[in-house]
């Protein structure tokens, strides 16, 4: 059965080390019966051939403009602090903050 990290995550030890003793002989998997879940985990994702971290999507916005807007930004905030304008400096750097928090928050 092909199994997914999220998938995997949810299990129980019992039922990894379960599974990790399906897969037999695996130089990764040497010690299973003693390794706790965050240790097994891996292991057993590198034995699988599975990636072994959660992948995030950004849903709903165009994020390549939004890290467009955020190149322009750290210019403009370069600029203002090479200048000593410390209001362009503060707007920069707020709207810097702002849209990544549109980007993290479009994460699933």
């Amino acid at each position: 059965m092909a199994y997914t990290y999220e998938e995997l995550k949810k299990q129980t030890v019992a039922h990894l080390r379960e599974l990790a003793e399906s897969l037999g002989d695996h130089n990764e998997l040497h010690g299973f019966r003693t390794m706790h879940k965050e240790e097994l985990l891996p292991h057993l994702c590198h034995a699988l051939g599975i990636e072994d971290h959660e992948h995030h999507e950004v849903v709903g916005i165009d994020k390549q403009a939004i890290k467009g807007e955020i190149q322009v930004l750290k210019e403009a905030r370069d600029t203002a602090l090479e200048a000593r304008d410390l209001d362009d400096y503060r707007t920069a750097i707020k709207k810097i903050r702002k849209l990544k928090r549109t980007l993290r928050r479009a994460m699933v």
